[in-house]
């Protein structure tokens, strides 16, 4: 995927590019979601909670938070979702993540609905006050075809 200047908005041409590089535009998000579970965890033994159960479940977990939830096994589901919701962070990078995929799996959807919706969530994305959102918002609407 080619970066350009960050649109002031994204248009189709910006869907595009994402849809044409879906993989790599998962794998960038990714690096995102790895980079606040470290922060997280940077937190945690900062304030003298490396030995918490939190901690240890995060360091479990942290493989997965980047994964469709039907890749991940059953088994560490659970695990999975107590350690989002346990994080307002990382709870809403996972569910943004989803909202994400959706754009190229919806086939029901005009393009001209897609891009309203990409814009909406670079939109939310920005307006967050996550960091991480922030960057990958400003990615995406550099995405070139």
């Amino acid at each position: 995927m080619r970066l350009g200047d960050a649109k002031a908005q994204a248009d189709s041409k910006t869907l595009e590019a994402l849809i044409a590089n879906r993989y790599e535009v998962m794998a960038r998000y990714a690096l995102q979601l790895r980079r606040a579970v470290r922060h997280e965890l940077r937190g945690l033994k900062q304030a003298g909670a490396d030995g918490s159960a939190r901690y240890a479940e995060l360091v479990q977990v942290r493989r997965w938070l980047h994964r469709d939830g039907d890749k991940i096994p059953q088994g560490v589901r659970d695990q999975v979702q107590r350690a989002v919701n346990a994080s307002p962070a990382l709870e809403q990078l996972v569910a943004m993540r989803e909202e994400l995929r959706q754009l190229w799996t919806r086939t029901n959807v005009s393009a001209e609905q897609l891009v309203a919706d990409l814009q909406a969530w670079c939109r939310r994305a920005e307006g967050s006050g996550n960091a991480a959102l922030l960057e990958f918002s400003r990615q995406l609407r550099a995405a070139k075809a």
